[in-house]
């Protein structure tokens, strides 16, 4: 088997969700995890109350752990991640289309799956890169490959933040598992003596269970893994096996 891999330190880190706001509650979660549920939203104070209002749940969400995480440094390259974006916006779209009903401009080109990513380049009037990108079950780990690429190329940071949301009833017979809101960021920086690695091998004829609800989404696995600081956590989705392991 070909094993290939990156790794980096994290300079600091954020996360939120209804009802976990806090480091202290995080960790609580994270020893003995509970499912995540509520429609709270993230209240974002750092960004001018003008574009603040664009933001939907996910959205504010992921601004949220954006501003937490970066604490005021600029010129940082981003890469938004989300398996699913912003579904109920593009939701509502798509019944006010059947419904004959007039489509407003604001939602459609915040539906988009950059659009959270664009919103923190303008209230922040940063023009360093910004990305947004969705892998499916494996969403978090390609969004850190293209972070360890920019690394690579010579950025001193890149911020990920990671996000997604329940999705509608609708959906609800084609889920895999169920979804939970929350959003978490890491401040990635070149590997040091702490570092957390990333190794992914192709496999064939992996089993991977195709539906199960009381499973955890990838994202927040992975979360938990580094709040807990466990040694290595194994995912294996598709044909590939990631594994993640801390350094140091």
């Amino acid at each position: 088997m070909l094993f290939r891999q990156v790794q980096f330190s994290i300079a600091s880190h954020a996360a939120w969700a209804p009802g976990l706001t806090t480091p202290s509650e995080w960790q609580q979660w994270a020893r003995a995890p509970a499912a995540i549920a509520g429609d709270d939203q993230a209240p974002v104070a750092a960004m001018p109350a003008m574009l603040r209002r664009r933001a939907g749940f996910l959205g504010k969400m992921a601004l949220e752990v954006a501003y937490q995480c970066v604490n005021g440094q600029r010129n940082i390259p981003t890469v938004f991640c989300s398996r699913h974006g912003d579904v109920a916006r593009g939701m509502e779209l798509l019944s006010n289309a059947v419904q004959d009903e007039p489509l407003s401009p604001t939602n459609f080109g915040l539906a988009v799956h950059n659009a959270n990513a664009g919103l923190f380049s303008i209230a922040r009037q940063d023009q360093a890169s910004h990305s947004a990108l969705a892998a499916g079950n494996a969403t978090v780990e390609h969004g850190v490959i293209e972070a360890c690429s920019l690394l690579a190329d010579g950025a001193a940071s890149v911020l990920l933040v990671v996000v997604d949301s329940s999705l509608p009833a609708l959906y609800a017979p084609y889920l895999d598992r169920t979804e939970q809101p929350h959003a978490w960021a890491w401040l990635m920086v070149p590997a040091t003596n702490r570092a957390v690695r990333l190794s992914w091998t192709a496999v064939q004829n992996q089993s991977e269970p195709n539906s199960d609800p009381e499973q955890m989404p990838g994202s927040l696995a992975v979360w938990q893994f580094y709040l807990n600081e466990t040694p290595m956590l194994e995912r294996p989705v598709g044909q590939h096996l990631w594994r993640w392991s801390l350094h140091g």
